[in-house]
């Protein structure tokens, strides 16, 4: 099943007389289950279409469709079926981790017990509910991207969408990071979509798509590495 589909998508900024084309008749899907990664160097449009797929920007031109219907007329959809990790934290929605992952859940009508509780879910599913009692002012880099994820799964969507999920970490963070979002789809969670500039970062998704000067420029299959068992008597020796 399709959850996410853009057709067409292009998208323009202006700055002062000068206007850049960010996308260009971007094409693209995500369907249940699948984890797909869209690859692109700094400025390449990736921001920007995780942006518009996550509805939090219109297109210029084309259309935006989540389970088939027009995302931008849908209700109840983005924050709730469809959740983009903000790495930010608003001294409005708390003092304390556990506030900031509740805190979509408070908006959309939970009570404070409940979202406390789904919020403390979120963070143990992230493996870090060790965290829930810290501000966001105490986490490293790896710590603030868990805590985003935790936050956009609280509401327990059918897709994530997270623009460059390794950058925050280190060289040690990143494997377990992308270790846990692969992991999702098979465990009951949401399908995941994710940019990045990483080409560590494409190894075991589904879908691979190369995004260069704002145009996908082509799709590519993912396979996972197979794995060949040692020797067992060079092993021994």
């Amino acid at each position: 099943m399709t959850l996410l589909s853009l057709e067409g998508v292009s998208k323009r900024y202006r700055h002062g007389s000068r206007e850049r084309l960010a996308l260009r008749d971007v094409t693209m899907s995500v369907a249940a289950g699948e984890v797909v990664v869209v690859l692109g160097t700094r400025r390449s449009g990736r921001s920007t279409l995780m942006r518009i797929a996550a509805g939090l920007e219109r297109s210029d031109e084309g259309r935006v469709r989540f389970r088939d219907a027009a995302l931008g007329v849908r209700s109840g959809v983005v924050g709730r079926q469809l959740c983009y990790c903000l790495t930010s934290f608003s001294s409005m929605e708390g003092d304390r981790v556990l506030d900031h992952v509740g805190a979509p859940l408070l908006a959309c009508g939970a009570s404070r017990r409940v979202s406390r509780e789904r919020a403390f879910r979120a963070l143990e599913r992230v493996e870090i509910e060790q965290l829930a009692a810290l501000t966001p002012d105490e986490l490293d880099g790896s710590e603030r991207i868990r805590v985003a994820i935790a936050r956009a799964l609280a509401p327990e969507p059918l897709l994530l969408v997270i623009d460059d999920p390794t950058a925050p970490a280190g060289t040690l963070q990143r494997d377990p990071l992308l270790r846990l979002l692969r992991s999702l789809p098979g465990t009951g969670g949401p399908s995941v979509l994710m940019c990045t500039d990483d080409g560590m970062c494409v190894s075991g998704a589904e879908r691979l798509l190369l995004l260069d000067d704002g145009e996908l420029r082509t799709q590519v299959d993912t396979p996972q590495a197979e794995v060949v068992p040692l020797n067992a008597r060079r092993a021994g020796a």
